[in-house]
C-alpha cells in the first residue's frame, strides 16, 4: 500500500474496484488543522471527472498501468486487432473499449494502448489525424443557412461538418478529441 505522498499526475488509483487517473493534485497545509491532499480524478473507463480529498498520510491503492505503442491492423467482427510494435504480439480489443476512437482509426496507424493486468483499458489517439473525404454534396455558392458548412463522410465512415469548398477526395485534418474539421492537408 502506498500513501498520499506517492500521488503524482498520471498515477492510476484503485478506488472501490474502479480505476481513476490523477489529473491534478495539490498538497495543502492549512494554518489550522491537519494537512490534506486535494485531487482531481478521471475514471479510466467512463471518463467521468471527480474531486476527492485525502488526509495526509492516508493509505491509497496505486495500480500499475502499462502504456505501450500498438499498430492498428484491422477490424474483426466486434473487435479491433492491434499489434504491439515492440514484440509483434497481437491483441483484440472490444469495440466498447475502443469507443469513439473507432471513428478515426486507419489501418497501420500507431496508437497508445493502456493495459492493467493484461486487460486493455483505453486507447489514446494522436491529437489529430488526416482523413480523406469519401462523400459530400457539392457546396452551393450563396447557401449560408448553416454557417457555410455541409456534412461530409470520411474514409472511416465518420460524418462531420466541413466548409462548402471541400470536395470528394480532399484530405482533411480532424481533431480526434472533438471530431471537428481543422483544415485541408496538401499532399
Amino acid at each position: 500500500m502506498a500513501s498520499t505522498a506517492d500521488i503524482k499526475n498520471g498515477v492510476v488509483l484503485n478506488i472501490d474496484g474502479q480505476l481513476w487517473n490523477v489529473i491534478e493534485f495539490q498538497h495543502v497545509k492549512p494554518g489550522k488543522g491537519g494537512a490534506f491532499v486535494r485531487t482531481k480524478l478521471k475514471n479510466v473507463v467512463t471518463g467521468k471527472v471527480v474531486d476527492k480529498t485525502y488526509n495526509a498520510g492516508a493509505k491509497i491503492d496505486i495500480e500499475n498501468v502499462d502504456r505501450r505503442d500498438f499498430q492498428y491492423l484491422y477490424r474483426d467482427g466486434d473487435g479491433f486487432v492491434f499489434m504491439d510494435t515492440s514484440d509483434y504480439d497481437q491483441i483484440t480489443i472490444p469495440s466498447e473499449t475502443v469507443g469513439d476512437a473507432a471513428n478515426f482509426l486507419l489501418e497501420n496507424q500507431t496508437v497508445t494502448v493502456a493495459t492493467n493486468n493484461g486487460n486493455p483499458l483505453y486507447i489514446d489517439l494522436p491529437a489529430s489525424v488526416v482523413l480523406e473525404i469519401t462523400y459530400t454534396e457539392p457546396g452551393l455558392q450563396g447557401d449560408r443557412s448553416n454557417a457555410g458548412t455541409k456534412p461530409a463522410t470520411v474514409e472511416t465512415g465518420y460524418e462531420m461538418q466541413v466548409p462548402l469548398f471541400v470536395g470528394i477526395g480532399t484530405k482533411v485534418k480532424v481533431d480526434t478529441r472533438t471530431g471537428d474539421y481543422l483544415g485541408r492537408v496538401n499532399d
